[in-house]
């Protein structure tokens, strides 16, 4: 039986097309001990990871845009 840590979601398909707020609040609520970074179009972003963050990438109108991953 896998442990529990090894069932803890790692993205969210789910959440896209939603308004960021209610996106952010269902990562948060699956994984309290990440970190969410929410990021409007055209936002730079530089190379690398970072296992304790999500980026939730929305389009102009404030949706979800791409399925939102640890990184």
């Amino acid at each position: 039986m896998a442990s529990p840590q090894s069932q803890r979601k790692t993205s969210w398909p789910e959440v896209v097309g939603m308004a960021a707020t209610p996106a952010v609040m269902k990562i948060m609520t699956d994984r309290p001990d990440l970190s969410v970074e929410v990021l409007p179009p055209g936002t730079q972003l530089l190379p690398g990871s970072n296992p304790g963050r999500v980026r939730v990438f929305i389009d102009a109108l404030g949706a979800v845009s791409k399925t939102p991953v640890i990184g």
